[in-house]
């Protein structure tokens, strides 16, 4: 299992993702989730990914490889994210397809696209294992893949369009801790990727470790800020029979 956030804003971009792989008890490994393609300089493009992870490996490198060999569709040619995640779903599709047929084991995942093209708009989409897709909105500004659940409820309490992309990055490591302290399935080391709108370039992109102290310092303060809260909150009326 993983987890991965892509956080779209009036300011750009704030992807988030853990490292950790299971594939059984004995079998824990790390692999970044976190793909920066390297396209041309006219735009950027991000993939995140949750799921059977030869899935996913496969088509990260079909991707580099449909690049390398100038394909007829690849990400340098492709005009509009949307197009390029069409693209991306197609290529998912067509790897779960295959497996499926070979084996009878239905390797899904999933991913988040995120990036902009030069003169178009800053966008992030999550692709299902049935290759359709999904894009942010101004009620819900980021999307999530794999163990979601534990770290929604921080997203859905701070984070709209106008959230910076420092608070951004800062709400997503909150939501990883958060993941992270009820699923042993999510662990470092965790990446957070800042991108401003219109630079095609990155801006900040972090890797904390398990023992990194501003990890450690986020996971403390955030435990007492809401132990605190917790204790200040007002107790429960009287009942009068």
């Amino acid at each position: 299992m993983t987890y991965c956030i892509g956080i779209s804003l009036n300011d750009g971009l704030v992807l988030t993702s853990d490292s950790r792989t299971n594939a059984g008890i004995d079998h824990v490994s790390t692999y970044s989730k976190m793909n920066i393609c390297k396209t041309n300089p006219d735009r950027l493009v991000v993939l995140m990914t949750a799921g059977n992870l030869a899935t996913t490996q496969s088509v990260v490198e079909q991707v580099q490889r449909d690049m390398r060999d100038d394909s007829k569709t690849n990400l340098n040619n492709l005009n509009y994210m949307g197009d390029i995640a069409d693209y991306v779903g197609d290529l998912l599709v067509n790897r779960i397809r295959r497996y499926t047929e070979s084996s009878g084991f239905v390797p899904d995942a999933s991913m988040i696209l995120a990036g902009q093209i030069r003169g178009g708009r800053v966008r992030a989409f999550m692709i299902y294992p049935q290759g359709n897709h999904i894009t942010t909105s101004e009620e819900t500004p980021y999307l999530q893949i794999g163990e979601s659940k534990y770290g929604k409820p921080v997203l859905d309490r701070f984070i709209d369009l106008e959230t910076t992309l420092e608070d951004a990055a800062v709400c997503s490591l909150i939501s990883m801790d958060s993941t992270m302290k009820s699923n042993a399935s999510v662990g470092p080391p965790i990446e957070v990727l800042m991108y401003r709108k219109d630079a095609l370039v990155i801006q900040s992109h972090y890797r904390f470790g398990p023992d990194h102290p501003y990890l450690l310092q986020i996971r403390q303060q955030w435990a007492s800020q809401l132990y605190n809260a917790f204790r200040a909150m007002p107790p429960l009326p009287l009942v009068t029979s």
